[in-house]
């Protein structure tokens, strides 16, 4: 967590979800909005077909270059959203737990989604972000 993203618990709600259930950007802030970030590596390719855990790394990997591109880290985001292209929800913990593990002690507010297809061919799992940095004070 950094002085820019404050992680919220509530007590009266299940402390089952691994992430907390709101964040609060503090001020002066700028906020970062990613494109959901694919398991496509640099020359395009898709990595890992039928792989969740594995398409979830390199996901996770891409996030950390677009966020850092902006000038974020993970430490920065304040909610993410999982799209798992599977019914089956083995696949969906299964690329859950490689986004989890990626934020490590940073549980953000996430939303778990199981959809009928992704946009590149053998895509199965995309992560969208949105970040808060400090922003520079004039």
């Amino acid at each position: 967590m950094t002085d820019t993203v404050r992680l919220i618990r509530a007590a009266q709600l299940s402390d089952v979800a691994e992430y907390a259930y709101a964040a609060e950007v503090v001020p002066p802030a700028r906020l970062v909005f990613t494109a959901g970030a694919c398991p496509l590596d640099a020359d395009g390719r898709t990595v890992a077909p039928g792989d969740p855990a594995g398409q979830a790394r390199q996901v996770m990997a891409n996030l950390v270059v677009a966020l850092a591109a902006a000038g974020a880290r993970l430490t920065d985001v304040v909610r993410t959203t999982v799209y798992v292209a599977s019914g089956d929800r083995a696949d969906l913990v299964a690329a859950w737990e490689v986004v989890r593990d990626a934020f490590g002690d940073h549980d953000v507010p996430s939303t778990l989604l199981g959809v009928a297809v992704l946009g590149y061919p053998d895509q199965l799992v995309e992560v969208e972000a949105v970040a808060a940095v400090r922003a520079e004070v004039a």
